[in-house]
């Protein structure tokens, strides 16, 4: 059961979102269920996500047999006589041609579910409802306990490897006891720590694997306060905590550790610091509890400290052919004509299952010339060269979008949504599904089965980051990506600058002092919450043409400096819900083309000085324009009027009047005394719209009263008060004249 939908919510949209997020989905198939289309449409979303994600899927058959489902007879064939009937009925053909697609899909997903192992009342409950609910429990109760964690699916000699440990962790004993499990990078020791955490994590209370720690830790904004407000969440089986500060996230830590056996795992620590925290929290643990820690430093370790130090070491040959030959053939040895290059491959491998992994997918399917290189270029590496031997599987990419996703992933993607990487990178003109599909398959990354995000063993993302850093040694700013700390070092030494983006900032400030960043052409700062009033002073950006400041709430003004940006195009102040004003300055901006007001709610008008237009403005918002007197603006062609919504755009929850061409071209003097009146003329028309409700014959009145507009399109579909509307200005383009089309109700759709 998902508990998490709210009240008031949605539940087409939360209800697909909820059956994503869950590890297992109940099926409960009854005499009626086929007569539900809700209930259809959930089923095949449910499977979807079994394809895609494994989540289990556990079928209940309630008064009804498996083959009733799995052959849609009974009530079952009645109900989808029904859904027929209606796709025969649906006079439009689109129409009729999706239902009938989507009846389809329902056939099928009951088809598959019905194949699922499942639950028969009549067959395991003798029809005892309450036993049946019990067995039912159970069944998800044991699946709910099944290891979480993504370990590597050949697991070749780890048992071993890991037995003694795992004999340690089962004793049963009171003890409380930390193991340390040390090794060079890339040799196991997380797999491992995953290993033993998926074997014996229900043997206590409460457990927490927090990967990844060094990475976290300095790598991640408030990574120690995130660190802490998981391993409370994970002992305490609730939401992940918000810690403020490390002072309180120590006291929850303790209050959640003492009272409950619990098995820690902490992967990746590199501290000293780190170690003398974990070998303190010893004195909080209850009786029982153990902790693993992972490190490649094995000299931070003072064996007396820990129950053991367990040291990994390579594969041996024969175990590395084997993983090798799983990756590279699909099977526990070499095809025939390729022992030999897979032995000498693995010799370059020095028993690392990550190389191992990594150099095996890429190389397989590949040709006998395609090794032989691969080969040359493996002996050509100096022993201990781990990355570039990494590096054979990424220039084995054959496709340049694939290898510049690789990087992009490696730099700034890591631990984030695919969902929302895909969004973001598709947006970048990449193929990101088939690319993440075509790097999961060479082992250079993986996604979390439960929770979607991108995960890349930190040696593959060292790899990526140390082809960007080859790029220029000694100069970040001449590297094509950067992150972090050589990010901000670029961006204070650096002023050719030419796109800033930091979206999700903590600023208060975009930088102070007298920086002159004179090739700044674009700054996108949206969701930068910190920002208030003092954005910065704009004359340090001059060349400024696209200004972004979306969904940065906390903002109430913009610097009156902004007039000195003469080449600003596009300002989009779109969901800053707390923006009183705008400059007054603003109609100074004589390059301004796009002005963005969209859920700026608390900005009453907006001033328009049409003296100061240089050929458009669109403006987007519910606003109105503040009457102003105008005075001859300084166009050199006809006006364009536009009137839009909210987005602007022309769907059918928009409204916009065009007015294309003038019919008959005057003289340079007499045309231009004529446009300033008709001008004023539209600016009050729309303006007196916008106090009653609108109706579309009068709007089209009002536009066609309008001396000199001959010719106007109507889009007029599901049209809103007028109120969300604004008036905009701009040049027309010469195109053939069109009649204007003939009046309909709002009902129609002209197209």
């Amino acid at each position: 059961v998902n508990d998490s939908i709210e009240r008031g919510k949605n539940l087409n949209l939360e209800l697909p979102k909820a059956i994503k997020q869950s590890r297992v989905s109940i099926v409960v198939l009854s005499k009626n269920y086929a007569s539900s289309t809700w209930c259809l449409d959930e089923l095949v979303t449910i499977l979807e996500c079994n394809k895609m994600r494994g989540n289990t899927v556990l079928p209940v058959f309630y008064n009804v047999e498996p083959s009733e489902v799995r052959k849609q007879m009974g009530s079952f064939a009645e109900a989808f006589l029904r859904h027929d009937n209606e796709v025969e009925a649906e006079g439009d053909h689109e129409r009729r041609m999706e239902l009938a697609k989507r009846v389809e899909g329902w056939k099928a997903a009951l088809r598959q579910v019905a194949d699922l192992t499942g639950m028969v009342l009549k067959n395991q409950a003798d029809g005892h409802e309450s036993k049946f609910i019990q067995k039912i429990l159970k069944v998800v109760e044991d699946e709910v306990k099944r290891p979480v964690l993504n370990v590597a699916p050949q697991l070749i000699g780890l048992d071993l490897r890991a037995r003694n440990i795992n004999s340690w962790l089962q004793d049963g004993s009171n003890d409380v006891a930390i193991v340390a499990i040390c090794g060079m990078v890339g040799i196991g020791k997380t797999t491992i720590a995953k290993y033993l955490y998926d074997l014996n994590f229900e043997r206590f209370e409460g457990s927490s694997f927090l990967a990844s720690i060094r990475e976290v830790v300095s790598e991640r904004p408030n990574g120690l306060l995130r660190l802490q407000g998981q391993l409370i969440s994970d002992i305490l089986g609730g939401e992940n905590e918000k810690i403020y500060n490390a002072d309180q996230g120590i006291i929850m830590i303790k209050e959640a550790l003492r009272c409950r056996k619990v098995l820690v795992v902490l992967d990746d620590v590199d501290q000293v610091d780190q170690i003398d925290a974990v070998l303190g929290m010893r004195d909080w643990l209850y009786p029982g509890s153990k902790i693993i820690i992972t490190t490649r430093r094995k000299q931070l370790l003072k064996a007396s400290e820990f129950h053991t130090v367990h040291e990994v070491s390579g594969m041996d040959d024969i175990e590395s052919l084997e993983l090798f030959s799983w990756y590279a053939f699909g099977q526990d040895h070499p095809i025939e004509g390729y022992m030999n290059y897979s032995k000498r491959v693995v010799h370059y491998c020095g028993g690392l299952p990550l190389a191992l992994q990594v150099l095996g997918s890429s190389l397989s399917g590949k040709t006998k010339a395609i090794w032989g290189s691969a080969l040359k270029r493996l002996e050509a590496i100096p022993e201990g060269h781990i990355l570039n031997k990494l590096k054979i599987s990424y220039d084995s990419l054959q496709d340049d979008h694939d290898r510049h996703l690789f990087l992009d992933i490696a730099c700034f993607f890591v631990g984030k949504d695919k969902d929302w990487t895909t969004a973001i990178l598709d947006g970048c003109g990449f193929f990101t599904t088939i690319g993440i599909h075509n790097l999961i398959d060479r082992c250079l990354l993986t996604v979390g089965k439960y929770d979607n995000k991108l995960r890349m063993h930190h040696l593959i993302q060292d790899m990526g980051r140390e082809i960007i850093r080859q790029e220029s040694t000694k100069e970040p700013g001449k590297r094509s990506r950067l992150w972090q700390k050589e990010a901000f070092s670029v961006l204070s030494e650096k002023t050719n600058l030419v796109v800033l983006e930091m979206r999700y900032s903590s600023l208060k400030t975009v930088w102070k002092g007298t920086k002159l960043l004179g090739s700044l052409k674009m700054l996108d700062l949206s969701h930068s919450h910190g920002l208030v009033y003092d954005i910065l002073d704009f004359s340090l950006v001059p060349c400024l043409e696209r200004l972004v400041l979306k969904h940065c709430i906390n903002l109430i003004k913009v610097p009156e400096s902004i007039v000195v940006l003469q080449r600003l195009v596009l300002l989009n102040l779109e969901g800053c819900q707390n923006l009183r004003k705008l400059p007054t300055t603003i109609h100074h901006l004589r390059s301004l083309e796009e002005l963005i007001l969209s859920g700026c709610s608390k900005i009453q008008k907006c001033p328009a000085n049409e003296k100061y237009l240089n050929r458009k403005i669109d403006m987007y918002g519910d606003l109105e324009l503040e009457e102003t007197q105008v005075d001859s603006p300084p166009l050199d062609d006809d006006i364009e009027v536009v009137v839009k919504g909210q987005d602007g755009s022309s769907t059918a929850t928009s409204s916009r009047v065009r007015q294309h061409r003038k019919r008959k071209r005057e003289d340079d003097d007499m045309r231009y005394d004529k446009l300033v009146g008709e001008i004023r003329q539209v600016a009050l028309a729309v303006k007196q719209l916008t106090k009653n409700e609108l109706v579309i014959s009068d709007l089209y009145n009002e536009v066609m009263k309008t001396e000199g507009f001959d010719e106007t399109f109507l889009a007029t579909e599901s049209l809103r008060p007028t109120s969300s509307l604004a008036c905009t200005a701009q040049a027309p383009q010469h195109h053939p004249a069109r009649k204007f089309p003939p009046q309909q109700g709002p009902g129609h759709r002209n197209s």
